[in-house]
């Protein structure tokens, strides 16, 4: 680490999420690549959590420049990851909702309230039903388990 903390109540070899405010915005200031590949595995890791809203927090009020594009660009990125991710999960719950029902995708679909086609872009993944939808095709695999 090239960065040193001074007045602040951490160290920069300390894990990112426990660093206070005015630590992040020393190392996002004054840092150089290998000081911010921790706060970037961090966004990867929580891209909506604490250090996260931070980031987004400084970005909103700091000088535009390489730094703050960059990291503008990396939280951008995480959170696009974790949305597609979280999409494919969905998408697999639905499939594994249908199989374990032992129904057809279309009786499927009429005994959940929709049609044959929305079902197929749920479990395709290219559109995320509500999540009062899934806990209903959720309920239906379950109830035909049992």
């Amino acid at each position: 680490m090239t960065i040193s903390f001074r007045n602040v109540d951490a160290s920069p070899s300390d894990p990112v999420a426990t660093w206070p405010y005015e630590g992040l915005v020393i190392c996002l200031e004054r840092g150089l690549v290998e000081d911010w590949r921790p706060v970037i595995a961090e966004l990867r890791r929580s891209p909506w959590g604490r250090t996260a809203r931070r980031v987004e927090s400084y970005l909103g009020y700091a000088e535009p420049s390489a730094t703050t594009r960059l990291f503008a660009l990396v939280l951008e990125r995480a959170r696009a990851d974790a949305e597609a991710d979280e999409r494919a999960e969905v998408a697999e719950r639905v499939r594994a909702a249908i199989a374990a029902s032992g129904m057809t995708a279309a009786a499927f679909a009429d005994a959940i309230g929709t049609s044959p086609s929305r079902l197929s872009t749920y479990a395709g993944g290219r559109v995320v039903p509500s999540a009062v939808l899934l806990v209903r095709m959720e309920r239906l695999a379950a109830s035909v388990d049992a």
